[in-house]
């Protein structure tokens, strides 16, 4: 069986408002991490503590094209370059998630639009290039109380909880990094920080010398830790 060519779409308010990205990105970034974290434990050595499955990345990069071109466009009645830019910053800025659709794959998912990065390059005037990362979104919804209000005994007095504050990390964080074979970003991040999850603020700051799949590194590559 043939498999239809997917069709890569970007929906707003329940669909209200939809943009059908002109040409489909030559690949899609997808990330998928877990909650980790390393614990150091006097006498016994490093463990590690399993945490939960965290949000799903996406990044897309492709163009809006000012001219159809039947060899790469989707569709012929294109609209008009910044037109498009505009309704994502609109989107963005909206506080909002949107839908991101992948027809013929099992993407159709609610993300929030982290990144959004555009130019418009010389030789090629009124095409942009662009760059789109997004994180999976989870609508929350709060837990109904239960009648009684609480207390499962009347007149008991609520139960006190009580909390004690984080340590102070006394980690020396370096300002650079050089990647060595073998590494990726969480175990940059694990290694600088204590914790993996971190490893996107190191990606934000170095992603022109990374480039736009977080998860190729290139050994000798010097990287600015934030």
């Amino acid at each position: 069986m043939v498999r239809k060519k997917p069709q890569f779409w970007l929906k707003y308010n329940n669909g209200a408002e939809t943009l059908w990205l002109p040409v489909n990105p030559e690949t899609i970034s997808v990330s998928s991490t877990f909650g980790y974290e390393d614990i150091e434990i006097s006498n016994l050595g490093e463990y590690t503590m399993l945490g939960n499955p965290r949000q799903k990345e996406f990044t897309v990069s492709s163009l809006f094209p000012r001219d159809y071109n039947a060899s790469y466009c989707e569709y012929s009645k294109l609209r008009d370059p910044w037109e498009c830019v505009k309704l994502i910053e609109d989107w963005q800025n909206s506080g909002k998630p949107v839908r991101f659709v992948v027809t013929n794959t099992p993407i159709n998912t609610a993300v929030t639009i982290r990144s959004f990065e555009y130019e418009e390059r010389g030789g090629e005037p009124g095409d942009i290039y662009y760059t789109l990362d997004l994180k999976e979104y989870v609508f929350v919804t709060a837990p109904k109380k239960s009648g009684g209000g609480g207390s499962s005994k009347p007149g008991a007095a609520p139960k006190k909880i009580e909390t004690k504050g984080k340590r102070p990390s006394t980690r020396e964080v370096p300002k650079t990094y050089v990647v060595k074979t073998g590494d990726s970003l969480f175990k940059i991040a694990a290694a600088v920080y204590g914790k993996g999850d971190n490893w996107r603020k190191i990606y934000d700051k170095n992603k022109k010398v990374i480039g736009a799949n977080p998860n190729v590194l290139k050994p000798g590559q010097k990287l600015v830790i934030p």
